[in-house]
């Protein structure tokens, strides 16, 4: 189905993973919105909902949880202007080797309306050989231990949590995409497929569709305009075999 067809089939109701000026360290501004200028666009683009989910602590452009009550401060502001937007805060947490398999702890749990993780190039060890190993040839031996590894995990911090989608799943970081299939399944975690990244790509959604899985469309948006994009993640669904009722964020027109 081309995109002018999806665009006219289907429509997005919630973007549950953007980023804002929160995102950043020293100058580096990751997000390049303001949150009230997020939720503006979901309101323009007719959305129902939106999630300011900017990076955990442990990312190079991390948020700090001492902004959170600012950041719940521009929420409120956002939700006064714009009042048919239901607006969350959420996190995008990093997957790292700590007790809990993240790099919010579970008390942090309760600063956000849900929490979403993923694998990011965080300044350590494991993840700068997964930089290295994602970009460049290395042996396979070493490319087998860091999947092991991976996947390892990211089950840790599936079942260590109450995670509601894991975030780009494959990108950034090999992993076995069976077992990890299996583990959203057990635990009710939403799989997202990413309107910035390359994955999880049309092969690996239709592993993770052979499961008892849902799945969520996120526009990972880094600026207001991005905010709601969705129909060419539509369209990579759809060809990995995805039908619509399996994609909680999305709705037919009827057209």
């Amino acid at each position: 189905m081309d995109i002018e067809k999806i665009k006219e089939k289907f429509k997005i109701t919630g973007d549950f993973h953007t980023h804002s000026v929160h995102s950043k360290v020293g100058p580096y501004i990751h997000g390049k919105g303001k949150i009230i200028e997020n939720v503006a666009a979901a309101a323009f683009k007719g959305l129902k909902e939106v999630a300011i989910t900017d990076h955990g602590p442990a990312d190079f452009y991390g948020l700090s949880l001492k902004k959170i009550p600012e950041m719940r401060a521009d929420i409120a502001e956002a939700i006064k202007a714009f009042p048919r937007v239901k607006v969350y805060l959420g996190v995008e947490a990093d997957i790292v080797d700590t007790p809990n398999g993240l790099d919010i702890s579970k008390e942090d749990f309760a600063l956000f309306d849900f929490v979403n993780a993923g694998y990011h190039y965080v300044p350590n060890c494991h993840m700068i050989k997964n930089w290295l190993a994602f970009r460049f040839p290395c042996p396979s031996g070493i490319k087998e231990s860091l999947r092991k590894q991976n996947t390892e995990r990211i089950i840790k911090a599936l079942t260590c949590n109450d995670i509601r989608i894991l975030t780009h799943p494959g990108d950034k970081a090999y992993i076995d995409t069976h077992a990890v299939a299996k583990a959203c399944e057990e635990t009710n975690t939403l799989v997202e497929v990413n309107a910035r990244h390359r994955h999880p790509n049309c092969e690996e959604l239709r592993i993770y569709a052979g499961y008892d899985v849902k799945f969520v469309i996120s526009s990972d948006a880094h600026s207001p305009e991005k905010v709601g994009r969705y129909a060419k993640s539509m369209q990579l669904a759809l060809s990995a075999g995805i039908t619509p009722d399996r994609i909680v964020n999305i709705e037919e027109t009827g057209k």
